[in-house]
């Protein structure tokens, strides 16, 4: 009898691990769609109907950035406005300090930091101005976004650089998805001095929410196995990304700048929530010179997961977005 039970439960398991195999492969894809909303400047990726990632993009914005970055069960990721000293960071998003010829320094990381950098009735000083769309598409279960915009100085009177973007928002199922961001800053208009703050720069940055900060118990942990900040911060990494359990829920970001493996990136990276990869040391903080027609480029994987570091696969998932082969 006994011996029958064990063959009726062997065949009992070999019938639901083969109705589970059925299963997973007849399961439909994620779908994917775009929502555009012009008066409101906002342009939604929406993953089985619900809202992933946003590009914001309104004309009365400081500079167009991406808010929110959803968990896979639907959580803030990263914060739009932060209410503490770093009230202009903008969840994900890119500025740099740049000197236009015989003009003074114009931090577009700090706008609305200081008086004269604020919102007047005229607008902001100096600012990035989204300018159109260079192309929005659906296509095999994949979105991709293009845009224009034109850093902006003298409330509009100079235009100081013009930058594209590529994000590509790939589906991975259960909630998870990775942003495959691809952006272009060109010295259109003439020379650029790029001057850059080595305390203050990355790119691009990504701000968390505070509930996944290590001060609410979340971690931040980069390739090489360094945790928070004390152990990432100005570290070489391939990959570096922050985790937290929210609400009975295990789930982070991770950042994976396309970069030689051979010469890993070097990182911004606080424990309150904020981190990015620099660019190559030649031109990472410190100041140099863009000529007219010249351009920065950067390419990133931004990973959206369930679980931690290791439970969420981040050293696995980069290699294969390195390889091109997570999609």
């Amino acid at each position: 009898m006994r011996t029958l039970w064990i063959a009726g439960a062997s065949a009992s398991l070999l019938f639901l691990h083969g109705a589970m195999a059925v299963a997973q492969t007849t399961a439909p894809a994620p779908s994917i769609e775009l929502k555009r909303d012009d008066r409101q400047g906002q342009l939604q990726v929406l993953i089985d109907g619900r809202e992933a990632v946003a590009y914001q993009y309104a004309a009365d914005l400081d500079f167009p950035h991406y808010y929110p970055i959803r968990s896979p069960s639907g959580k803030p990721l990263t914060v739009q406005y932060p209410d503490d000293r770093h009230s202009h960071h903008r969840s994900i998003w890119v500025n740099d300090i740049v000197q236009p010829p015989n003009h003074e320094p114009i931090s577009f990381y700090a706008i609305g930091l200081k008086e004269d950098s604020r919102r007047t009735a005229k607008g902001f000083r100096d600012c990035i101005r989204h300018v159109k769309f260079l192309g929005e598409d659906v296509a095999g279960g994949k979105a991709t976004i293009g845009t224009l915009a034109t850093w902006l100085a003298d409330f509009g009177q100079l235009r100081v650089l013009d930058e594209q973007r590529r994000l590509r928002v790939v589906p991975l199922g259960r909630g998870e998805y990775l942003l495959d961001l691809q952006f272009e800053v060109q010295a259109t208009y003439g020379d650029m001095r790029i001057v850059s703050e080595w305390n203050h720069y990355a790119w691009p940055y990504v701000r968390m929410h505070a509930k996944f900060g290590v001060a609410a118990g979340g971690t931040i942990t980069n390739s090489a196995g360094g945790i928070n900040e004390q152990g990432t911060h100005e570290k070489r990494a391939l990959w570096v990304d922050c985790s937290n359990c929210v609400d009975g829920a295990t789930e982070g970001l991770a950042v994976f700048p396309v970069a030689d493996p051979a010469s890993p990136t070097l990182w911004l990276v606080r424990d309150y929530g904020t981190f990015g990869p620099r660019r190559p040391d030649a031109q990472s903080g410190v100041p140099f010179v863009l000529k007219k027609g010249e351009s920065l480029k950067q390419h990133v994987g931004i990973l959206v997961h369930s679980g931690d570091a290791t439970t969420g696969r981040v050293a696995e998932r980069y290699q294969q977005f390195i390889a091109g082969k997570l999609d």
